[in-house]
């Protein structure tokens, strides 16, 4: 009789906690999530600057163009890089290194068109903002790493 009562207390404690994520009231998962445009990304992202750069006029428009021109060059490279991955296995390490080189330029071109805009404290502060958003992305990045060997 105890053992009946022991794996009636197990098999209801496993189910209760077997609920599916959806039903618990988590967020949905990403393909569910309705993607926001480009435009739209751009102009957070130029309000979140605006917010904490405090930027006029004229260094919104200046750092609009500069965020649109980025835009459109990753949507190419996001666009560029499915294609390879269809009809490519995996990248060699050449073309590992080229798109890292590519990448360097890329951040070097902003951080030189950043710095003609902004004043020498905003430019400071728009620095710590990257590196802020780095952290946070490498530690979501090491989130799902240990999540994986987990598994």
């Amino acid at each position: 009789m105890k053992n009946l009562f022991i794996v009636a207390l197990l098999a209801f404690g496993i189910t209760a906690f077997s609920q599916d994520r959806k039903e618990m009231g988590n967020r949905p998962d990403r393909p569910m999530m309705e993607k926001i445009s480009p435009e739209q990304r751009n102009q957070l992202m130029l309000k979140k600057m605006t917010l904490e750069l405090d930027l006029n006029v004229q260094q919104q428009e200046q750092v609009s163009r500069i965020i649109a021109e980025r835009g459109v060059k990753w949507e190419a490279m996001k666009a560029e890089h499915k294609a390879k991955k269809e009809y490519e296995k995996r990248p060699t390490a050449d073309d590992i290194f080229a798109m890292k080189i590519k990448m360097l330029d890329e951040q070097i071109d902003m951080q030189n068109k950043m710095k003609g805009i902004l004043s020498p404290e905003q430019f400071k502060d728009w620095k710590c903002m990257k590196e802020k958003f780095q952290e946070k992305r490498h530690d979501k990045d090491d989130w799902k790493k240990g999540d994986e060997k987990n598994r």
